[in-house]
């Protein structure tokens, strides 16, 4: 169980924070900044789901995913270097990535197949869920650029969930704009005089 009972500690005021694993980095570490582009898309999906009062369906599903997030933000500030900490961290699993794997089936098969590229606009909840799904591929990159660094480990996992949490936050925006008069459609060249 977590408890706050004071929200400011200063221990950050020097431009450091602390990993769960009690180490301390520079605010600007890259695994700093792929939780913190975690706790991002979690907020942006916060404010597409005000929009989804016609998906009752959807909201439910993004509900369980901001839980899930903030696994992911757990499994990313808690690095897997081999330390016994005396407990178990919280790491993502592949069932909550077959899970999203089962949403994304779930909403596609109403949709009509795609004869073109969308544009991220349409209903508010269409728009929002693509803002949302444009951080959470941030997340995805900075994720992968850390997996890469000498030293450092983000679980195959935690980077399959972020690629398909962004695949599933697209095909609900295709689902939002299909009960609002369906996708806004990339136009090749249509800007050209």
């Amino acid at each position: 169980m977590v408890v706050l009972n004071r929200i400011y500690t200063r221990t950050g005021d020097d431009g450091t924070t602390a990993l769960g694993s009690g180490e301390r980095r520079p605010k600007h570490d890259l695994r700093i900044a792929a939780y913190g582009t975690v706790d991002e898309t979690n907020a942006l999906i916060g404010v597409a789901r005000l929009h989804l009062a016609a998906h009752p369906d959807m909201d439910s599903m993004l509900a369980r995913i901001q839980n899930d997030l903030f696994d992911l933000g757990a499994d990313l500030a808690t690095p897997d270097d081999g330390i016994d900490r005396g407990f178990e961290p919280l790491r993502i699993v592949a069932s909550q990535v077959d899970r999203l794997e089962r949403d994304i089936d779930a909403l596609n098969a109403g949709l009509k197949p795609l004869r073109s590229f969308v544009l991220p606009a349409g209903s508010p909840a269409a728009a929002h869920l693509h803002v949302a799904r444009t951080v959470c591929r941030r997340a995805e990159r900075i994720m992968v650029e850390l997996a890469g660094r000498d030293g450092e480990v983000v679980s195959p996992a935690a980077i399959k969930y972020a690629n398909r949490l962004s695949d599933l936050l697209f095909v609900m925006s295709r689902a939002a704009n299909a009960s609002a008069g369906g996708d806004v459609l990339w136009v090749p060249a249509a800007g050209r005089e």
